[in-house]
């Protein structure tokens, strides 16, 4: 295939690009076998309380391990082009880097970009496939390698693995069970690379989904909806940005982990109908839904046994909770 013949005339030369823990623990898997030539991420940016600068996770990896590490602001730049040409890379591998690669970029490795894609592609392309696969109630996620052109998670597949999304998966557990599967499956592609046994399977355009980025406010919850809609919101929320409600005098309420009921509830959305060890059980939409784990600001996260001994009268029987 085209583009995909590997030069048999030197060793792979291998440049990464990513950013968060994902990608991190993929680059992981990928130098216990291969060597990096040098890795791309997002500059340091203020994180905490004290907004202090700090280094993206696939920064530290390549640190500890002294790969040589580019942050460009963008890529498009001609003294960034340069840079990159300058290092002779075969591939460009791409995981969740945060930055649009211009087609000036795509052209320089000889062999291609290729990126991993936290999705079962066409099915879900964009920011945040994880999240949206799990608010969907799909019962099955995986991993897709592709050759990157210059659409949005649109270039052919090389290489596809599924898991399946087990009832009480949270997207903190699928991200962890994915960035397993992706790393496998990416040391097993540079492996076919080098073999020369690539092949390329268009998308098929009309099966696919768009998965944009989570927006903060998102987290709100709205008690208007389904417990079963509310339940996968909680789960795919979880470790960001948090579900959350707020009391009746307006105290905001992070709900970590929560349990859709059998049974109707004709009662107001929204309203406390039990509150007891097992849970806070809420009437929504259609259904009822059991809190299982909240938090205050401020403060650890709690179970609703302990919630209940410390403040049980915010969410008392007949109390309401609502969004923003």
């Amino acid at each position: 295939m085209p583009g995909l013949t590997p030069n048999e005339d030197h060793p792979l030369r291998i440049v990464f690009a990513g950013t968060p823990q994902f990608a991190a623990g993929i680059l992981k898997t990928l130098l216990a076998q291969y060597a990096v030539a040098a890795v791309y991420t997002q500059p340091d940016r203020p994180t905490g309380r004290g907004r202090k600068l700090g280094s993206s996770a696939v920064k530290v990896v390549a640190s500890e391990c002294g790969i040589p590490v580019y942050q460009p602001v963008k890529l498009g730049d001609e003294q960034v082009l340069h840079g990159l040409r300058d290092l002779k890379p075969d591939v460009l591998i791409v995981v969740a880097y945060g930055l649009i690669l211009p087609s000036a970029v795509l052209s320089i490795p000889t062999i291609g970009c290729i990126n991993i894609h936290a999705s079962l592609l066409p099915r879900w392309r964009g920011a945040s496939p994880i999240q949206h696969a799990i608010l969907a109630g799909d019962k099955k996620s995986g991993i897709t390698i592709i050759r990157m052109d210059e659409g949005l998670d649109t270039g052919p597949i090389i290489a596809q693995a599924e898991c399946n999304i087990e009832p009480r998966e949270t997207a903190a557990s699928l991200h962890d069970k994915l960035a397993s599967l992706g790393a496998r499956e990416l040391v097993r592609t540079v492996r076919e690379i080098r073999a020369g046994r690539i092949t390329l399977t268009p998308q098929e355009d009309r099966l696919a989904t768009k998965a944009p980025k989570i927006a903060k406010a998102q987290g709100c919850l709205d008690w208007g909806q389904s417990a079963l809609q509310l339940d996968r919101a909680i789960r795919a929320y979880n470790p960001w940005p948090v579900a959350y409600t707020f009391t009746q005098n307006g105290q905001r309420l992070r709900i970590w982990d929560a349990q859709p009921l059998a049974g109707p509830s004709t009662a107001e959305p929204g309203s406390v109908l039990r509150a007891t060890e097992e849970g806070i059980d809420v009437a929504t939409g259609d259904g009822v839904l059991r809190i299982l784990h909240l938090q205050r600001d401020g403060a650890r996260i709690v179970s609703t046994a302990e919630f209940i001994r410390a403040f049980g009268a915010l969410l008392a029987p007949g109390t309401r909770l609502r969004g923003a």
